[in-house]
């Protein structure tokens, strides 16, 4: 067992879900309730005082149907953590913008393109597709081809710019819908 995950398990005990070392990389996963008590804890006990990243997976069929994923390092790039909890469709995270002011555009990510919201955030809104867009595009059940739009000026639904460059998964294929295996039968 790694030293922070010891050190987690030991503070909060039943709180934690589950964790696991894994190629010298430690991940906690945490309660929902208890995710913030951890974060605070991380930054100011154990010297996590950069956040990298945070992400989302959308586990569709599952309940809870989230989780939440924050890397964590120090500055000077001597540590890592990686700090997981489960979110229901109908749960909200609490921000950590208070904590890491980087957490700021990395939640609004997270908000726009699963739906997952954060309570106490300054300024939770859009940041990549439009104030009012229906979808959020990371979540399953969104299909690869797109969903047409409806804001034209905005986004369009035609001919990507890249056609036949070197991106297309098959450059034998008529079409790029056709050249992407997973996209095969969808519209």
């Amino acid at each position: 067992m790694g030293e922070f995950i010891a050190k987690i398990e030991e503070a909060f005990g039943e709180k934690v879900l589950s964790s696991k070392e894994f190629r010298g990389e430690e991940t906690v996963m945490v309660e929902l309730a208890s995710l913030y008590g951890v974060m605070v804890y991380c930054k100011e006990n154990l010297g996590f005082d950069f956040l990298i990243d945070i992400c989302s997976v959308d586990h569709e069929s599952v309940h809870p149907r989230f989780e939440i994923v924050y890397e964590l390092a120090s500055v000077d790039d001597s540590q890592h953590l990686r700090v997981k909890a489960p979110v229901a469709e109908e749960e909200d995270v609490r921000s950590v913008v208070s904590l890491w002011k980087t957490a700021d555009w990395h939640e609004r990510e997270v908000y726009d393109m699963m739906g997952i919201k954060f309570t106490d955030h300054p300024n939770l809104k859009r940041i990549l597709m439009w104030e009012g867009y229906p979808y959020y595009p990371l979540r399953k059940e969104f299909p690869l081809a797109g969903k047409p739009t409806e804001m034209p000026d905005v986004a369009f639904t035609g001919v990507a710019p890249m056609e036949g460059g070197p991106f297309v998964t098959s450059s034998s294929a008529r079409d790029t819908v056709s050249g992407e295996p997973r996209a095969k039968g969808e519209s």
